[in-house]
């Protein structure tokens, strides 16, 4: 399994984080994008820099290479996420405006029909972003919110953000233990 992982400049970059690691816990080959507005976030809200990710994915690119192997239809990938995925990324994916190798590789894997996973990290929602987000649905995108369960009865952040990195590997098929599966309400 190949996926093309982009971290964008919305709150959240734990998310992202938390699915490189489980992607390198598994053994699936990534290829990492981190926008540039990202890399400020990953530095307020976890202490860390761009390169602190790039070791955790098999290949990474800059935002700014609109020559790297994921802007090409031929480049063998199984599907893309974007985890977090800003308004911004989420509305330019939305009206095919690939400005740079993150918007390019999601207008790529939708036209190759691979799967594409956004997680938004917002709230309240305009409704241009649900607008944004129906198109891409339309389009065939997976749009999975970063709204976690509360059935697995969090101890900590991490399993509520473990709960939609094993939600985004779900949607690839990828089998994970990152949190106990919903075993419906007794009698």
């Amino acid at each position: 399994m190949r996926l093309v992982v982009a971290i964008t400049g919305a709150s959240g970059a734990l998310y992202g984080l938390r699915f490189l690691e489980a992607c390198q816990r598994l053994g699936i080959e990534t290829e990492l994008i981190i926008s540039k507005n990202s890399e400020r976030v990953l530095e307020l809200e976890l202490e860390k820099t761009a390169a602190d990710l790039h070791r955790l994915a098999t290949r990474h690119y800059s935002p700014d290479d609109l020559e790297a192997p994921p802007s090409s239809g031929s480049h063998p990938i199984d599907g893309m996420v974007v985890i977090p995925c800003s308004m911004k990324t989420l509305g330019e994916i939305a009206n095919g405006i690939s400005h740079d190798l993150i918007t390019r590789a999601a207008d790529v894997t939708l036209k190759q029909n691979r799967r594409l996973v956004l997680v938004p990290r917002e709230t309240p929602l305009s409704q241009i972003h649900l607008e944004n987000m129906a198109k891409l649905r339309r389009a065939g995108a997976i749009i999975l919110p970063a709204a976690p369960a509360f059935y697995i009865k969090p101890e900590k952040i991490t399993d509520l953000v473990d709960f939609i990195v094993g939600r985004v590997l779900e949607m690839f098929g990828i089998d994970h233990d990152l949190y106990p599966r919903w075993a419906g309400v007794g009698d």
